[in-house]
């Protein structure tokens, strides 16, 4: 199971995602250009010291990250509020990587359609979106729910 952050925009975000990956043990991947430098304060700040902890790789674009190695491990699995999947209804594997688009702005079509499944998280139709971390953690939680990759899950 690993983790995808498509070109994310804000850095407090990405801190509490290299949190919430180094509690669990996955693999975060973070798609570059980012809308804020990596050493950012407030990342760091995000982050506590959880860093030594996490698994983060930085791909320097779409293209290195489609042709990563880890591609072939699983399926690539788009969070998105334009699926018509919902999350509870898709059976995950343990290779999958759970991938996010940005908060401004979602995925592009090129990431849509690279995507082996597109899946929604069930929201109030009044409302627009989670926020991203809060997300991931949705997703994440259920994939290992699912594959029993929770630390000490036997």
């Amino acid at each position: 199971m690993r983790l995808a952050l498509f070109q994310p925009d804000i850095p407090q975000n990405l801190g509490a995602a290299i949190r919430l990956t180094a509690c669990w043990g996955v693999p975060l991947e973070v798609i570059e250009p980012c809308a804020f430098a990596l050493d950012d304060k407030s990342l760091k700040r995000a982050a506590l010291d959880y860093g030594p902890h996490a698994h983060m790789i930085r791909r320097s674009g779409w293209d290195e990250f489609i042709a990563a190695p880890e591609r072939a491990e699983g399926r690539l699995v788009l969070f998105t509020t334009k699926a018509a999947i919902r999350l509870h209804a898709f059976e995950f594997s343990a290779g999958d990587t759970l991938l996010y688009g940005r908060e401004s702005a979602g995925a592009p079509d090129e990431v849509h359609a690279a995507a082996q499944a597109r899946l929604f998280i069930p929201i109030r139709a009044e409302t627009r979106s989670m926020n991203l971390v809060t997300a991931c953690a949705v997703g994440l939680a259920e994939a290992l729910r699912q594959t029993g990759g929770f630390p000490g899950a036997g």
